[in-house]
């Protein structure tokens, strides 16, 4: 359920047009599948960096493509619960000061599911 301070962009009509426009798009790739375990169909779009009150109105964060991905409700869960537990067979990526994309290792990725370590940037 959404937070609060988010529940007036959740209803908002540009929230949800953008919604409808990312659910089309991952259609056309993939016909809607999970972007994380890419075995069941997407249920949720999910913000990668959470909404806070500080970041909701900032367009490429609460309404950017590459903010978003499309999640089963499982995954999801998995993501939200309390219990932050890793998604089996998610891997997560970030930048060298290079600019090259390397995997996480996985303790790092345990801490940024934990929201223990916001740091790394994700695909």
């Amino acid at each position: 359920m959404a937070r609060e301070f988010a529940k007036i962009f959740y209803n908002s009509q540009q929230w949800k047009k953008c919604r409808s426009a990312y659910i089309a798009y991952r259609k056309s790739i993939d016909g809607g599948l999970c972007e994380v375990c890419h075995e069941k169909t997407g249920y949720i779009v999910h913000h990668k960096t959470e909404l806070t009150p500080e970041n909701i109105n900032n367009p490429d964060i609460a309404l950017g493509f590459g903010n978003l991905k499309y999640d089963c409700l499982e995954c999801h869960n998995k993501e939200h619960s309390r219990n932050k537990g890793e998604v089996p067979g998610l891997v997560q990526y970030t930048f060298t000061p290079e600019g090259e994309v390397i995997a996480l290792p996985h303790r790092v990725r345990c801490e940024h599911f934990l929201h223990l370590d916001r740091t790394p940037t994700l695909l």
